[in-house]
Order: structure tokens, then C-alpha cells, then sequence
């Protein structure tokens, strides 16, 4: 029995150094859809090599860019994919399984993460994440932060397949990240009104390192593990720091409008 036409769907923006490894891995799909912001490098060039429909469109936010580049998709079924992010041997007979009369609206694959200079152990604990649906049961919702697709319909994790996230090249790079991610996370958050965030800076960071390098079994990376821990609690740490400080400016601007 035929398994139902695949489209991987990926948004760009200057992902030359990794797009080429993700395109190497899923050449078997019907379709490859490209949806790229601007790019300067030779992230088009690199799509367009390997038979990718390529369109263009200026990034304004994460979830529209990504429903934009699904409306774009010849097939219902969509594999999404970061540009920095490759299929682990083995996943494509398991997806290619799963889309023969498939019983689910949407599959999650397990992530494993590169740390630093070493891919996350295979007995470490993965987080599976929705990557694989069918979009006549969902579209990405309108969460500010971490937006993600919703489905109408069950889901499954597929456990005997993963892909790994080659985005944390270095400790330089996953700091750099942490701070634009905690940048932009303040004004959500300040929009929110979150209480109690004082105790969350004293006690959420400790107990963050434990989840990763305990819970999630990080401890089997070594240094790398420990370090993407600690890099993990100074993240928490940071984001409810910086809403302190935006907290703090914003008091002081008011009572010096108030004199």
C-alpha cells in the first residue's frame, strides 16, 4: 500500500552552513518547500540544488512565517524542519510507515540536541515534538512565544525515530541565543503580569539544572552536558532577571512623570 505524498516544509534566512545537510536527508519526499526571508549567503542557491520550491517573503513573526510557508505545501501531509536540523538513520522508513493509512492527525518526533561538540546520547531523554501532520486538522496558533502547531486530532510520538537540532554549535552561539531569546520573552511577560517571580529567579534556576542534567540524563555527555545544563539555568535565571530590570525602569519612569 502506497504511504500518502510528503512535503517538508522549511523557512530560511542565511542557512548556508547547515541547510545542505538537512536538504541531504529528506531527498526522498514528494517536495521540498523553501520559504526563505531575504537571505545573503547562498541559502537559496543551496535549496534550489536540490529541487526545492523556493518563495520569499520579509519575516515579521515566527508562527505566521511558518503557516505562510505550509499554505505553500502541494500535500496535506508536512514534515516540518529547522535549517539546522537533519533526520537520525532510520526515521525515514519510520515516518514512510506511518503515512501508509495513517491512523493519527500528526506524529511527534523525538529531539535529540547537539551539544556543543557532541550530539545528545541516545539514552538521554528526548523531547518529542509535532513535526510530522496532516494540515487539514490544524494550523500554527497565535502564541507569541513558542508558537506551535495545533491539531484537532490525535497525535502519537514516533519513539524509534528522532532528528537532531545542530544549532548549538558552540557555548558563544547558545549565548547568544539565550539572550535574544530572553529579550524578546520580557515584554510577553511583562504583558502578563507573571507573579511571584522573585522566588522563580532564587529557585527555578537550581531546579532547572537538576531536570537537565538528572532528568533529562545529560550527565551521560559529560562536560558537555553539564555545561548545556548550566547554560539552561542561566537562561531561566536570565529571563526573570531582565523582567525585574524592565520592571524596575518602568517604576522609575513613572515616578519621575509623576514629579
Amino acid at each position: 500500500m502506497a504511504r500518502e505524498p510528503l512535503s517538508v516544509v522549511i523557512i530560511t534566512y542565511n542557512n548556508g552552513g547547515t541547510l545542505d545537510a538537512c536538504l541531504r536527508g529528506v531527498t526522498w519526499a514528494d517536495e521540498i518547500v523553501v520559504l526563505d526571508s531575504g537571505s545573503t549567503d547562498d541559502t537559496v542557491a543551496i535549496a534550489q540544488r536540490y529541487g526545492a520550491r523556493v518563495s520569499v517573503h520579509p519575516f515579521d513573526e515566527f508562527g505566521p512565517q511558518k503557516q505562510r510557508a505550509y499554505d505553500l505545501a502541494s500535500n496535506d501531509w508536512i514534515l516540518n524542519l529547522d535549517a539546522d536540523e537533519t533526520l537520525s538513520a532510520g526515521t525515514r522508513e519510520v515516518i514512510e510507515h506511518a503515512l501508509v493509512a495513517p491512523r493519527y492527525a500528526g506524529y511527534r518526533l523525538p529531539r535529540r540536541e547537539l551539544l556543543f561538540w557532541k550530539v545528545q546520547h541516545r539514552w538521554g531523554r528526548r523531547n518529542g515534538l509535532l513535526r510530522l501532520f496532516d494540515r487539514r486538522h490544524g494550523r500554527m496558533n497565535h502564541v507569541e512565544v513558542h508558537s506551535a502547531v495545533e491539531l484537532d486530532g490525535p497525535v502519537k510520538t514516533l519513539r524509534r525515530a528522532d532528528f537532531v537540532n545542530h544549532g548549538d554549535v558552540d557555548i558563544s552561539t547558545r549565548m547568544n541565543k539565550i539572550n535574544g531569546y530572553t529579550t524578546r520573552m520580557v515584554a510577553h511577560k511583562l504583558r502578563k503580569k507573571q507573579r511571584f517571580t522573585g522566588l522563580r529567579r532564587v529557585f527555578y534556576p537550581p531546579w532547572f539544572f537538576v531536570r537537565q542534567y538528572i532528568g533529562k540524563r545529560y550527565f551521560l555527555d559529560g562536560w558537555a552536558g553539564f555545561i548545556a545544563s548550566m547554560t539552561g539555568a542561566f537562561y531561566v535565571f536570565l529571563k526573570y532577571a531582565k523582567l525585574h530590570e524592565a520592571r524596575q525602569v518602568a517604576a522609575l519612569r513613572k515616578r519621575a512623570g509623576d514629579r
